[in-house]
């Protein structure tokens, strides 16, 4: 895939035509400078063909000094990896120092460089461009990302530097899975995306709250692809010190939404804190499959060859404190030496091959006829509920890494106890699996009464 990295300083509105150029918002857009640390990825498909876009933190005048060095590392790392490079300046604020230093800079990469002259709203404002004929671009293009002005302009500008797409198969690609890495501040998300690409595409710093955006990374593990999103830390709504930081955790909460699975990270030093159940409670709200991740077992072996029983007490304590979140299996790793990362992919294709499962009609309806005749269900009102007719079914929305859907064709679904729901899905788990998964029951009873729940 053909690539284009942005970069400038601080606070020229690199995130914002990011967006732009993606078509929907996904970098963190904010007056404050420096929100922007890591490398963001996302797909532009204004033009002929579809090509990459990488977000990255300003360089410059950092205005949060723990986190410079790694922003400019990976600003760097991202020019280098792609095919051509947008320089974004403020036509505002005119040529700048940093934006001179910065041009030189890439200038050596000897790459396609695109000046993206920036938030030139009017055509009144067209002659600000002149301000930058000293950094020595030829190639130089306004913009207003926050208006959409000139992208039209700038996207063929960016076909023209880019190199030539060959052959297209005509058979669309399987789209990769999407997993989230979610958690609370300083559990090790970023430190765990880093070991399993093997390199630092994400700043990691002891300093809680250093990823802000959602950030989505290619991987690949033993010939399979993946989508990684990095998360900011999920904290509870009393601590957030900034706006910036309120944005990045509801970013972070649509994620979870919007994947195909959650990988929830949990500090094995602290075990499951309070926060860890209000971000598990937001998987199984979601519906959506998960996997429990118990990180810096390290700490907790020291060194030492894992006792198996000191292991299954800890595994324990974790299945006890997230009961309701009992269908997530649960991997003990280590993000620090790399222990068990293989395991946590083995157990993800293992939640995705038991998604493509289906219970026999005749079989399931086996099933539960038996539970139900082993314990049958209570009675309201003199009246008990009956089953007629159970199926699965397709779920209705396309996803990597669907959730088993059954159908349940009943006398009335308000009779139907939650706890003699959770009894039958568990007789369905019992018989099918199903692990990382959450089964949603769809009721429909004879005079048209429906309901739904995940369990």
């Amino acid at each position: 895939m053909r690539s284009v990295a942005i970069v400038g300083r601080p606070n020229v509105g690199k995130s914002a035509l990011f967006n732009r150029l993606a078509g929907r918002r996904i970098s963190i857009v904010h007056d404050q400078p420096g929100v922007t640390r890591d490398r963001i990825v996302s797909f532009c498909k204004l033009g002929r063909h579809p090509f990459e876009i990488i977000d990255t933190g300003g360089i410059g005048s950092e205005p949060d000094p723990d986190f410079a060095e790694s922003t400019r590392e990976g600003a760097f790392v991202a020019m280098e990896s792609a095919d051509a490079i947008l320089l974004v300046v403020d036509s505002i604020d005119g040529s700048t120092p940093l934006d001179e230093e910065l041009a030189r800079t890439i200038r050596g990469c000897s790459k396609p460089v695109i000046l993206v002259v920036n938030k030139v709203d009017t055509e009144t404002h067209e002659s600000r461009a002149y301000d930058f004929a000293a950094l020595g671009f030829d190639r130089t293009l306004t913009v207003s990302a926050a208006h959409g002005r000139g992208i039209g302009d700038l996207i063929e500008g960016i076909e023209e530097v880019l190199p030539e797409v060959g052959v297209v198969d005509s058979d669309e690609p399987e789209l990769p899975p999407k997993l989230a890495l979610v958690g609370r501040p300083n559990v090790g998300k970023s430190s765990l995306v880093n070991a399993i690409l093997g390199d630092r595409r994400t700043t990691v710093s002891e300093i809680p709250g250093t990823t802000r955006d959602t950030v989505d990374v290619a991987a690949e593990r033993e010939g399979k692809n993946y989508i990684l999103c990095d998360t900011a830390g999920i904290r509870h709504r009393s601590k957030h010190n900034t706006s910036v930081e309120v944005f990045s955790v509801m970013r972070s909460e649509k994620t979870i939404q919007r994947v195909d699975l959650n990988i929830l990270v949990i500090d094995a030093s602290t075990g499951v804190t309070s926060q860890d159940k209000k971000i598990a409670g937001l998987i199984q709200k979601a519906r959506k499959p998960a996997v429990v991740v118990l990180n810096k077992w390290d700490l907790i072996a020291g060194g030492k060859r894992t006792d198996p029983e000191e292991l299954r007490e800890h595994v324990q304590r974790v299945r006890d404190e997230l009961f309701f979140l009992d269908y997530a299996p649960v991997v003990v790793l280590s993000a620090l030496t790399g222990e068990n990362i293989r395991r946590l992919f083995t157990t993800v294709e293992k939640v995705r091959q038991h998604s493509t499962r289906r219970a026999g009609t005749g079989e399931l309806n086996r099933v539960l006829r038996a539970a139900m005749e082993r314990q049958p269900p209570p009675t309201r009102s003199n009246r008990r509920f009956k089953l007629l007719y159970a199926t699965q079914a397709n779920t209705p929305e396309r996803t990597a890494i669907p959730c088993p859907l059954f159908v349940l064709f009943v006398n009335n679904p308000s009779l139907l106890p939650e706890a003699y729901l959770n009894y039958l899905a568990a007789r369905i788990r019992d018989e099918w699996e199903f692990p990382g998964l959450p089964i949603t029951v769809r009721l429909r009873g004879r005079e048209g009464a429906t309901a739904e729940h995940g369990v």
